[in-house]
């Protein structure tokens, strides 16, 4: 029956048949029919069927927790008591800083201690991974802190904290970031990011309103532009562009400054697996 569960669940992932069979590899027909064992093992109708979409009722949202839990003890069944013993698939997720500052590091020690472990690298935005993580789809995530309440079924962990500077042409005089932020055009970092939130915090705190001249969620890209002479920029100071030694100022923001939290997310009843657990330490240890 436990196809029949991790069939259950990518429905309610995807909302339809057709869409859950795309990604698991199953016809339409073939998820139907999965469903429909399932419903009569169980004696109860799991979906409430509305044209193409597979809403989930009430029964189907009490058994959907239930189903994760089923699986998530099934695969700890299978994991070693040793790590280096450990054979099987870790889908990490990351955002793009975390890809080529952190991880790389991290993914080292990993393979050092687990060899047998194959890590698969998931890239993405914070919400689309904070998503990912949430329905199963990764294992866990390294990700900027979401700026609202989690679900009590995540587990975050905080592995950095980034103080946010103000970043200006190197020709540009002036030494007051906020000042600077109200005379010049503003290489503005997405405000639908989750680190772009915390820019917008900010601004609407200082009373500051900035001329935008261009909006991206890249850093590095962020930083080119100000190079060029686009504009000025707060941005959290990470990624490669410090490594590089952009031909930019950095401005501190002194006791404004704010910062980003990079974290690990993962779902609550996973953080104590040994791999898990591992993984972390991994994360935590790469600066010692």
């Amino acid at each position: 029956m436990l196809r029949e569960l991790k069939t259950f669940i990518a429905v309610t992932r995807y909302g339809t048949f057709a869409a859950a069979g795309m990604h698991i590899g199953l016809t339409q027909s073939a998820v139907s029919a999965q469903i429909r064992n399932l419903e009569q093992a169980l004696g109860i109708r799991l979906f409430d069927r509305t044209g193409r979409q597979a809403i989930l009722n009430a029964a189907g949202q009490r058994a959907l927790p239930m189903a994760r839990e089923i699986l998530e003890t099934f695969s700890r069944m299978a994991v070693s008591d040793s790590v280096a013993e450990f054979r099987g698939e870790l889908k990490i997720g990351a955002v793009a800083t975390v890809q080529t500052g952190l991880l790389p590091r991290a993914l080292l020690r990993l393979r050092q201690q687990a060899p047998l472990l194959e890590a698969k690298l998931v890239p993405g935005v914070s919400l689309n991974l904070l998503s990912q993580v949430d329905t199963g789809e990764v294992d866990l995530a390294i990700l900027i802190r979401p700026p609202f309440e989690l679900p009590k079924e995540l587990s975050v962990q905080v592995i950095r904290r980034e103080p946010f500077v103000l970043i200006v042409p190197a020709d540009l005089e002036g030494d007051d970031p906020l000042q600077l932020l109200a005379e010049h055009p503003h290489v503005r970092y997405d405000r639908n990011s989750f680190g772009g939130r915390l820019v917008t915090r900010f601004l609407r705190e200082q009373q500051i309103d900035v001329q935008v001249a261009l909006e991206l969620d890249e850093l590095e890209a962020i930083v080119k532009m100000v190079e060029c002479g686009l504009g000025v920029s707060l941005l959290p100071e990470a990624g490669l562009w410090l490594e590089h030694g952009a031909k930019v100022r950095i401005i501190p923001l002194g006791e404004l400054t704010f910062y980003r939290e990079i974290v690990l997310l993962q779902r609550y009843s996973q953080r104590t697996l040994p791999i898990q657990q591992l993984f972390a330490r991994c994360l935590t240890q790469i600066d010692d």
